[in-house]
């Protein structure tokens, strides 16, 4: 069941939707804290990938292994959300989802689901856990065309999951982080100057892929927005800023624009120079795109802060 993963398509996320829905408090256990308890967050979380799974094996694909960093991810962007009282793929810090992930050590591709339940009192603990499992259901069950969420859930590509939960007084989060683990990358430095260049080289896990090109994106540091801000909205994305970088060529052989390539391949493995080229500070996001028998995916989302 794959099909092609165009750029327009990865590049442009499905717009969010509003999940809250209104529920009657109950007197029971409140959440006291920004997390659920241990036992009930785990229960959730295994709830959360059943339910993802039967989902993925009921459409023909692969079932998901979950994350444990994307899960740490996840529970930190719903803790934020929780706390604040917003809805929003962009953080307190202004960061992205990829940006989340790659600085907290991922090199995958991402995508993420986040949904919001806001009550008129506080939550009780299994009112929260209900919640969750409600709002991903909502998530699955979008009908085009505003149904991105589900369209995540059942991407093709993914390999694995990570879920992370919150709540706050009246408020329940949900993010849900879904990664495509295909390639090895070399240690690499996060943080670089301005104007600098560096070596990136990987290696592909499945030697029947292979790099159909690599994309750098150039956009300006993150700013943390206000609280207004957060709570309007908007899908994210990768900048429209970037270059594309093509395998090398053999002598005498040029693509279109008269280049002959400058990523190196040797079997499974790949290196290639990433000059960081913009005169301001900014974060680089590279993302390497993988192709078997003509169908292509990004394999990563590799962000560099340059300053």
């Amino acid at each position: 069941m794959k099909s092609e993963v165009t750029r327009r398509l990865f590049l442009n996320q499905a717009a969010l939707s509003m999940l809250g829905f209104a529920t009657a408090a109950r007197p029971l256990s409140r959440v006291r804290n920004d997390r659920l308890s241990d036992d009930a967050g785990l229960t959730v979380r295994n709830q959360l990938l059943d339910m993802v799974n039967r989902e993925r094996r009921d459409a023909g694909l692969r079932i998901l292994k979950l994350d444990e960093l994307a899960c740490r991810v996840a529970e930190a962007h719903a803790i934020d959300m929780a706390q604040s009282g917003f809805l929003s793929h962009w953080g307190t810090d202004g960061r992205k989802p990829y940006q989340r992930y790659s600085f907290a050590g991922g090199i995958d591709a991402i995508e993420e689901n986040d949904g919001a339940s806001d009550h008129g009192a506080p939550v009780a603990s299994d009112e929260a856990a209900g919640d969750l499992i409600s709002l991903h259901s909502s998530m699955f069950y979008e009908s085009p065309p505003d149904d991105g969420h589900r369209k995540t859930i059942l991407n093709w590509y993914h390999t694995h999951v990570g879920f992370g939960m919150a709540t706050r007084g009246t408020r329940v989060r949900l993010c849900e982080l879904y990664i495509a683990k295909y390639m090895t990358i070399d240690p690499y430095r996060p943080k670089a100057r301005v104007g600098s260049k560096f070596t990136l080289s990987g290696h592909i896990l499945d030697q029947s892929h292979s790099v159909k090109s690599i994309d750098v994106f150039y956009e300006p540091l993150p700013v943390a927005p206000d609280l207004l801000w957060l709570r309007e909205l908007r899908a994210y994305g990768l900048p429209d800023n970037r270059e594309r970088l093509m395998p090398k060529l053999p002598e005498n052989t040029f693509y279109e624009d008269g280049s002959s390539g400058s990523i190196e391949m040797f079997g499974p493995k790949f290196r290639v120079r990433i000059s960081l080229s913009k005169t301001l500070p900014g974060i680089y996001t590279i993302v390497v795109w993988l192709q078997q028998y003509g169908t292509s995916f990004p394999a990563t989302q590799i962000c560099v802060r340059a300053e």
